[in-house]
């Protein structure tokens, strides 16, 4: 029988990987199994190619497996895991959360970079960690933990306008609404708004947003689709508050939900692709995939993120400078805060990345707006400071039935007789954005008593949010609006 002859491009067929271990491996056969058939030797090659841990004993072929398992090792992230037991975790009107909010908030609370944690109770399931969601991490931020909206927002801007105005005048106040903003997903302007956050170098130093900087211009201002609103509403103070600083009585409200647009979607999916390529995780926990703050794709996702927030708040301001100018009045107080974004903070004398996915910051003094649904009341807060909640209270009433499903229990009847029942107006909007589908705010509110103050209330008359069928209010397609949906919005 003629001897052994092996090469390495046979090796390379069945899969063995370039270098070291392919000279070891053609020596090793050709020395000890050098009158076997190449069948048989090829076979056994496979078979330690498949599980090369379970040779690691084998006087011969241990010399193979030792190389394979070094070229595994170098190329596969260890396992991080989830913890057996997870980090202590408040919930706040756990009787209003559904189990698969809280599911989520169970495994997040393994996560090995966990720290502290908190549920809120407009919770529901969202990517990652649930909507309504507080997790305080070790050096490390999470993406999907921070919400592909990134840095969604509420503006309120306070003028001294007598509320009957809103009634007397209401196509007056319909129209600057219409006009100073655009609904509907991939919406853009013909013609740009300038703003400084446009300037801001990192859109010229990291390639994925130097690429997003043109479509990020002309969305400059807009406001999205899903639960984004601009609104006209009675905003009533009982009483002055030294923080909010407003002499008690009845003014005109104007209140906008949005966030970052494109630009903040297509952050949060880049690095949550390379959150979950460099972590190992359990398939259903893999939206919690992280990045550490000493990483470079970390530290890079922090600019971002951070500039994402600047934009979405430069979109708020430019709709309310737009919308005061034409009213001819500068607001008496504007409040504003994010819900979908991560802070640096100290708990417990150490710094720590504070996710709120869906959660207002409540720190002590620090004041947020938390709205109801186009016919219920929101408020304006002031946080508590409580550290059972990290500092932090929901970021609305909730929703208690998915889009499909309030498509399918509401008429149209049921909606206009609604809207009719408490005097508004609403330009475009649909049945899944009826107050049917979210929970009641009052409960909400009752449920977070121990977090936050309640230091005004506003409620809507004049509600513009994105029109069903890619129409504005009154039926009339907008030139310049997408046909894709290409961002998930409400988180």
């Amino acid at each position: 029988m003629s001897k052994l002859k092996l090469s390495g491009k046979e090796l390379r067929a069945i899969g063995f990987p370039e270098g070291p271990v392919i000279s070891a491996a053609m020596n090793v056969m050709q020395k000890n199994y050098k009158h076997h058939g190449k069948k048989e030797v090829m076979e056994l090659l496979q078979k330690v190619l498949a599980s090369p841990i379970e040779y690691m004993n084998d006087g011969v072929l241990a010399l193979i497996a030792e190389k394979l398992i070094v070229k595994v090792e170098a190329e596969i992230p260890p396992a991080e895991g989830l913890r057996e037991a997870g980090i202590q975790f408040n919930v706040f009107g756990q009787e209003h959360i559904e189990e698969g909010a809280m599911h989520q908030m169970y495994t997040a609370a393994k996560l090995p970079i966990s720290v502290a944690g908190a549920l809120m109770p407009d919770a529901h399931s969202g990517y990652g960690l649930p909507i309504g969601a507080v997790l305080a991490t070790d050096n490390a931020v999470i993406p999907y933990g921070v919400g592909v909206d990134i840095g969604c927002r509420m503006c309120l801007s306070i003028f001294d306008i007598d509320p009957k105005e809103l009634t007397q005048k209401e196509s007056y106040f319909a129209r600057e609404i219409n006009e100073a903003t655009l609904f509907g997903s991939g919406g853009q302007f013909d013609q740009a708004s300038d703003h400084e956050v446009m300037e801001n170098e990192l859109f010229q130093q990291l390639p994925l947003l130097k690429n997003l900087h043109g479509r990020a211009w002309k969305q400059l201002g807009s406001s999205g689709s899903g639960n984004h609103f601009v609104e006209f509403g009675v905003v009533e103070i009982t009483e002055k508050d030294e923080v909010l600083g407003v002499e008690a009585g009845k003014y005109v409200g104007l209140l906008s939900h949005s966030g970052s647009r494109a630009l903040g979607a297509n952050i949060a999916n880049h690095y949550t692709k390379i959150a979950i390529s460099k972590r190992r995780l359990p398939h259903d926990a893999k939206n919690l995939a992280w990045l550490t703050l000493d990483e470079e794709e970390g530290m890079e996702y922090w600019l971002a993120m951070n500039l994402a927030g600047e934009y979405a708040s430069a979109c708020h301001h430019i709709i309310h400078a737009k919308i005061a100018k034409q009213l001819g009045r500068k607001p008496v107080t504007m409040v504003e805060n994010h819900h979908n974004f991560a802070w640096k903070e100290k708990w417990e004398g150490k710094e720590v990345i504070v996710h709120r996915k869906g959660a207002t910051p409540a720190g002590k003094d620090v004041l947020g707006i938390i709205p109801g649904s186009m016919t219920a009341d929101g408020f304006i807060v002031k946080g508590k400071g409580e550290t059972a909640a990290v500092n932090s209270a929901s970021h609305g009433a909730g929703r208690k039935m998915s889009r499909s499903r309030a498509i399918a229990s509401v008429t149209d009847k049921q909606f206009k007789e609604e809207l009719k029942k408490f005097g508004v107006k609403l330009l475009g909007g649909g049945l899944d954005e009826s107050p049917f589908a979210y929970k009641d705010i009052d409960l909400v509110m009752q449920s977070q008593k121990a977090l936050v103050d309640i230091v005004g209330k506003f409620t809507p008359k004049i509600v513009k949010m994105s029109a069903r069928a890619g129409t504005d209010g009154d039926g009339a397609k907008h030139r310049s609006w997408g046909k894709k949906r290409e961002e998930v919005v409400g988180e």
